[in-house]
């Protein structure tokens, strides 16, 4: 690596590592003083609280670090140009991508590595955090006091074409109560609705107690009269697990499992939900390029700077550019939940419309 290329990159780095800091640090200090009321009445132990801030730490990291490989670079070169270092560079023979190179190989490597985090950590992360945080509000200092012994409202999309809703779950017992379960055809039509009182799991199988089953019509209506069971063994492939699962969102899901649950979901036939879930999915491994993609549409921002305030104007521009590219991401998002673009596109079209401008106003750079 020539001395001018570490020369740039130890500037990128500084300032990256620098940003990431601070706003780390900013968010703690926000967030702790916004709460601090509440911290000393439930008279939250230091420890924990450490372990609350220490466990948004990847969520943080994963958030902001677009936004702080964006100022880096435009800081960098901008005040290389404030200098009119980037017109000797010029003059030389360089082109703007050569000179830029780094900040591009920089800005692919933190995306990778924000996509490894943000399958692998995050999730643990954002779970670790929510127990924390309940075990704040409840003024628990053990983390084995805040284990969900009761979910309730519980709905899930099954295989065989399938709909549960169950009241309450408790986990340690693997016992429902209060189920209900719509079974649909090929065309969402009720064909069968089973309503149980409880249901347990034992020997791997489902049995449900004072259960209801109800056939239906195409029409809709009762086929034959209910017929009702004090005790029914039901062959249902869902496990007491799959059922814990579904309280989660896809935030809290690895790629492979968001990838598992959509499989299940179209099964259902749950069009609209299956939708929203594969923009979720396809976002996991778009989202994590912002940071290499809104690099290029700093670079030819970060050449008009002249101004002797190089960190201001950067800030100020980090801030326009930042806006205009979440402004465009959360329309396609939309978009595509909304059924008006097919869910890779809506993924990647911001990306997409951004790597083009920013190429596009790096050619017509003088």
């Amino acid at each position: 690596m020539r001395l001018l290329e570490r020369y740039i990159l130890r500037s990128i780095l500084t300032t990256f590592f620098a940003c990431i800091f601070v706003f780390l640090f900013l968010y703690v200090i926000i967030d702790l003083l916004s709460n601090l009321e509440d911290i000393l009445k439930q008279r939250v132990a230091l420890s924990l609280l450490i372990h609350y801030y220490l466990s948004y730490m990847p969520i943080m990291l994963v958030q902001v670090s677009p936004f702080a490989c964006l100022l880096s670079t435009l800081y960098t070169f901008g005040r290389l140009n404030q200098n009119n270092e980037i017109i000797a560079m010029r003059a030389s023979g360089m082109s703007i991508l050569q000179i830029t190179r780094n900040a591009i190989i920089f800005g692919l490597l933190m995306s990778l590595s924000i996509f490894w985090i943000s399958d692998r950590l995050v999730p643990q992360a954002l779970a670790l955090n929510q127990k924390i945080k309940v075990m704040m509000e409840q003024g628990k200092k053990k983390e084995k006091e805040i284990k969900p012994e009761v979910l309730s409202n519980l709905t899930m999309y099954g295989l065989q074409n399938r709909l549960f809703h169950i009241s309450k779950f408790h986990v340690p017992e693997n016992i429902m109560e209060g189920i209900t379960i719509l079974e649909h055809d090929e065309k969402q039509n009720i064909t069968k609705k089973i309503v149980a009182n409880r249901g347990v799991y034992q020997n791997k199988q489902w049995v449900f107690y004072q259960c209801i089953t109800y056939t239906f019509e195409l029409s809709g209506q009762i086929k034959q009269e209910p017929q009702f069971a004090d005790e029914q063994v039901m062959y249902i492939p869902e496990t007491p697990r799959d059922f814990i699962a579904q309280r989660d969102q896809p935030d809290f899901m690895t790629i492979n499992q968001l990838e598992d649950y959509i499989w299940k979901l179209s099964k259902s036939g749950a069009t609209s939900v299956v939708r929203s879930f594969k923009v979720d999915y396809y976002q996991r491994f778009t989202t994590p390029f912002t940071s290499v993609i809104i690099i290029f549409l700093g670079i030819p921002f970060a050449m008009i700077i002249r101004k002797r305030a190089a960190g201001l104007s950067s800030m100020g521009i980090s801030i326009l550019v930042g806006f205009f590219y979440y402004i465009l991401d959360a329309v396609c998002i939309a978009l595509g939940k909304g059924g008006l673009l097919p869910p890779f596109l809506s993924a990647s079209l911001s990306h997409l419309i951004t790597f083009i401008a920013g190429l596009y106003l790096i050619s017509v750079l003088p």
